[in-house]
């Protein structure tokens, strides 16, 4: 019984943080240049996209999701 309470505020944590996060990158938006908009959203796109076949694991979406991601993180960094 403790796991599934514990389980269910984790859930519930986890919906907040993300709302925050969609709240902080819809801030950030207007003053983002567009060639880093255009990066980001090819890496939530991506991600969104693995992330909606429910068979895999969310372990392989997030090492091929990096993979993928590796190159456009560098160019923001050097930025």
């Amino acid at each position: 019984m403790a796991g599934s309470a514990l389980d269910t505020n984790l859930d519930r944590e986890i919906a907040v943080v993300h709302a925050r996060f969609v709240d902080a990158m819809e801030a950030r938006l207007p003053s983002m240049a567009l060639e880093t908009k255009e990066r980001y959203f090819g890496v939530l796109s991506t991600l969104v996209a693995k992330l909606e076949h429910d068979g895999k694991p969310l372990r392989d979406v997030l090492t091929e999701t990096m993979a993928e991601a590796a190159s456009i993180v560098m160019l923001e960094l050097t930025r």
